[in-house]
Formats: C-alpha cells, structure tokens, sequence
C-alpha cells in the first residue's frame, strides 16, 4: 500500500512539473519572463490560448493555465504597460487551434 501511495505521489509531482502552469506575479522583480498583451495579432511573438485545466496546457508554450499558486507555476509573468518593456509580447485567442509561435523566438519552450 505504501508503494502505491509514493508512486501516486511521484506522478502527481511528474505531472505538475510539465504542465504549463503560468503564474501572474504582481512584482516584475519576481517575473521570469516580462509580458505585454497586444490586441494585434501581426504584433505578437505568441498567440496564446487560456486553458480551463492543467491537462490542456501539458507541454504546450501556446496554452497557459493560470494557476493561482507559485509553487504549482512552470514559469512566472509579469505584465508590463509597454511593448519596450517586455521580453515577450503576445495576444489572446479563443479559439485552441489559433495558438502558437507567430515567428522564432528565444523563449520558445520556456513556458512548460
């Protein structure tokens, strides 16, 4: 019984690590990555679509699943009020097949 418990246990952390959990810091000091949202798509490095869980978000830089925890993120942003200011500038989609790189860019799998 102890087996299973550890293995359950192991592959809920597995799971947590790889999932692409974004969380939203309200300090940039805290950020590893500086964001600005644009609401032209010709503009973005990245067309992001909002997950609804964890498991949508599993391995993907495009979809993010905002989690309300730093230790359950993958990565922290931090929104910025101008494009100079960011590292990464992206939109938002509603539609999942929309998401994705607009061109190469270097944090290109750094958000899962």
């Amino acid at each position: 019984m102890k087996k299973v418990w550890l293995l359950l246990v192991i592959l809920a952390c597995t799971y947590q690590s790889i999932a692409g959990n974004i969380y939203v810091t309200e300090y940039k000091s805290e950020a590893d990555i500086t964001v600005y949202v644009t609401g032209n798509k010709s503009e973005a490095d990245l067309v992001v679509y909002i997950a609804r869980s964890a498991s949508e978000a599993k391995g993907k830089d495009e979809i993010w699943y905002r989690t309300e925890y730093k230790s359950n993120a993958n990565i922290k942003i931090y929104f910025v009020k101008y494009k100079s200011d960011a590292k990464i500038i992206i939109t938002y989609t509603m539609n999942k097949s929309d998401a994705g790189w607009r061109r190469p860019h270097s944090f290109m799998m750094r958000f899962h």
